[in-house]
């Protein structure tokens, strides 16, 4: 079994109320459930308006697989989000 694990900073520049963020972050969260088969959360910087943390993790039976699950998923939340990605973390387990 191998776990794949990542950790996405966002900065999102507009955003001035943490209702914002929550509105964004769960519009994140929701939209990548329904198109990978990952789990997803906010797992970090709760009380900071500007800055987003979501990690998410994916299980298979391939490192390759894996990686490439993250790929897609980076990709995929860069795409539906005006935020810009500064900074991840992943690991293959």
């Amino acid at each position: 079994m191998i776990i794949g694990c990542c950790t996405v900073k966002l900065k999102a520049e507009w955003i001035s109320s943490l209702k914002e963020k929550r509105m964004e972050v769960k519009k994140i969260i929701e939209k990548t459930k329904n198109k990978f088969n990952v789990s997803v959360a906010e797992v970090g910087c709760n009380d900071i308006h500007e800055i987003i943390e979501i990690g998410f993790a994916c299980v298979t039976n391939d490192g390759r697989m894996a990686n490439s699950v993250i790929d897609n998923v980076l990709n995929f939340i860069e795409r539906i989000t005006d935020a810009r990605i500064i900074d991840t973390y992943m690991e293959i387990l």
